[in-house]
């Protein structure tokens, strides 16, 4: 999936709904100890390419370990449809949960797995 476009996403019950450019070329699986019990598919883009059209009102924050990230879940489904934070130079980014994106086959990914639970 090496072309950009925008994506839309967001949870199950439809009170989060979000949009987001990327080209989906970089997916990860992430073994710490939430995104394994999560099942998460993350891909990362910069916050200038991530739009929250719905539910911010909706949204409840979790955040662990360091505390840099701030995940964030519906409190209405429970599901956590992307994660916000900073990469690694410090530009805002999100960390949009793939599975949580419309039109797309996470089967038909090549995710590569990150070692979280080491850092």
């Amino acid at each position: 999936m090496a072309e950009t476009r925008t994506w839309k996403g967001g949870c199950h019950c439809g009170a989060v709904a979000f949009e987001a450019e990327s080209d989906l070329a970089q997916v990860i699986t992430c073994n710490c100890s939430l995104c394994r019990m999560r099942g998460s598919m993350l891909s990362f883009v910069p916050a200038t390419r991530f739009t929250l059209l719905q539910g911010e009102g909706r949204l409840t924050e979790y955040r662990f370990n360091k505390r840099v990230l701030q995940h964030l879940f519906c409190a209405t489904c429970g599901v956590a449809s992307f994660t916000r934070g900073a990469l690694p130079d410090g530009t805002p980014m999100a960390a949009i949960n793939v599975r949580c994106l419309e039109g797309v086959d996470p089967d038909a990914l090549s995710p590569v797995k990150f070692d979280g639970a080491s850092h």
